[in-house]
């Protein structure tokens, strides 16, 4: 059950690094007056109780086997409350969600509640083919969830889905690597320039990396932000990130690059192969979700005995990351306020709580994190319990750095293709953010 049980949280991560971050629309609270009442009348209609019998199908990502006890315990729950509902539940292989789903909606067979993450549902609200979460959910329930994580599911002013599980990274570090580098083992690096200092540090005096950024994701277009850089304008109709910022955001990894203190996987592997390096012992730092501790617990228990844990390294914005998954509501749905009424019992405190004591990750309702579960540690605390603390403390700071934008795969794959050549010596700082910006232009204005 452990080994799945990790194997899930690994999968989990993979998901979630393509989420999306905080959108600079405005919300409900912030319409006219007059708007704001027809909302809460559309609120009240929407959500009247029916007691006519309905199904709800449910589908989420490789849930199954590993929670079964937990989703089905939850849908037994919410049916017992809802007599007149009931809950058929279709798990899904993480990789073949975005297929089916696509295929189900273009086929009007789309499922009642799905689970997937902001970036990949903003392409069903671009199609309008979901529910708008402000009208269906009631205004106090909205206010419930953390902001900057509601506000992630937003496109073209309307919010598509409703925050389910979180995920916080943190900064993961093995202090017997430090004390080898005579280096503090209480004090890890909190800025990018305070970690390129450690990078040479451990470097020249033990041949180890510090860290190994993993650039096959979404890694480099949030480090960019936290450095201060704005990848486009507001209306996301051009690219903004050829500046200074962006330049210096360039050069601090084909600096790290170029005096061989990354690892050179960093241009062919990604996250996993951080991870395997740390469980190694052969990387200093792993800067991700306080799950992959389950991993380094399952194969590397010492290298778990040495591991500390600090809050996220971050830049002069000192702003952190948070990646989300949701749960959505297609409009073909025949049970939409069913399918909504689910949604929110599913994401409720209780039950985020209970999800989250099961696997290492985070609740997106606000009032959970008051349990102590996420602020006490507990008799002999392990170095999970303590990442599990430092995660849920700085995740009321966090936010989902990276807007649901159209075309998002192939903007995240010019910036890093165009870093990579930086990185290589094909071409300058200067040409290749320029290269990645005309790339950008091209795809924002499709």
């Amino acid at each position: 059950m452990l080994k799945k049980s990790w194997l899930f949280a690994l999968m989990l991560m993979l998901m979630m690094v393509f989420a999306a971050a905080c959108s600079t629309t405005e919300d409900t609270a912030n319409e006219p007056e007059e708007a704001a009442e027809n909302t809460e009348e559309t609120t009240e209609e929407t959500t009247e109780e029916t007691t006519e019998p309905v199904e709800v199908e449910f589908w989420t990502m490789q849930l199954s086997p590993t929670f079964d006890d937990y989703i089905n315990g939850v849908i037994a729950d919410f049916e017992a409350e809802n007599p007149n509902i009931s809950v058929k539940w279709v798990d899904i292989p993480w990789g073949d969600m975005e297929k089916k789903i696509l295929a189900a909606v273009a086929s009007k067979t789309a499922p009642d509640v799905a689970n997937l993450n902001p970036q990949f549902a903003s392409q069903l609200a671009e199609l309008d083919a979901l529910v708008n979460m402000d009208e269906m959910v009631p205004a106090d329930v909205r206010g419930e969830y953390l902001e900057g994580v509601w506000k992630s599911n937003t496109f073209d002013g309307k919010t598509f889905g409703i925050p389910w599980y979180l995920s916080s990274q943190v900064t993961m570090y093995n202090t017997e690597i430090f004390k080898a580098a005579g280096l503090d083992p209480e004090k890890a690096p909190s800025t990018f320039e305070e970690l390129a200092e450690v990078a040479k540090t451990i470097k020249d005096e033990t041949g180890k990396y510090a860290f190994f950024p993993p650039l096959d994701g979404s890694h480099l277009l949030e480090t960019m932000v936290m450095m201060g850089v704005d990848l486009t304008d507001e209306g996301m109709t051009k690219a903004a990130f050829n500046t200074a910022d962006g330049k210096a955001a360039f050069d601090f990894f084909v600096d790290l690059y170029k005096n061989d203190l990354i690892p050179r996987e960093v241009l062919t592997e990604g996250h996993s192969k951080a991870v395997d390096l740390y469980q190694a012992g052969e990387l200093a730092i792993l800067s991700s979700g306080p799950q992959f501790l389950n991993t380094v617990k399952e194969n590397a228990p010492d290298v778990l005995a040495a591991t500390k844990t600090a809050p996220i390294i971050t830049g002069k914005t000192n702003k952190k990351n948070v990646a989300a998954m949701n749960l959505v509501v297609p409009k073909q749905s025949d049970a939409q306020e069913a399918a909504v009424k689910f949604s929110i019992f599913i994401t409720n405190a209780e039950n985020q709580v209970e999800f989250d004591k099961i696997v290492p990750i985070l609740p997106s309702i606000e009032s959970a994190l008051d349990d102590p579960f996420f602020k006490e540690l507990p008799a002999n605390p392990t170095p999970i319990d303590e990442a599990r603390l430092v995660s849920a403390e700085q995740l009321l700071d966090s936010e989902v750095l990276i807007p649901p934008m159209k075309n998002y795969n192939d903007l995240k794959t010019a910036m890093n293709e165009a870093l990579a050549a930086a990185m290589l010596g094909e071409m300058s700082t200067e040409d290749a953010i320029a290269q990645a910006e005309q790339k950008w232009n091209e795809l924002l204005a499709k």
